[in-house]
């Protein structure tokens, strides 16, 4: 596993729970807070496999 594999396994759900804090705080909307996580997800994974 490369370093920017490992990046990617530590920086998404970091994203994750940052989407979902603004959520609860009411700061975005629950869609915004939905695709926030998709994207995330979506670039993580994309990303994770072209290494």
């Amino acid at each position: 596993m490369t370093d920017a594999q490992i990046g990617l396994l530590v920086a998404t759900p970091v994203i994750i729970a940052f989407a979902l804090t603004l959520y609860r705080m009411g700061v975005l909307q629950r869609g915004g807070a939905l695709s926030a996580v998709a994207a995330s997800v979506a670039i993580a994974t994309v990303l994770f496999l072209g290494q």
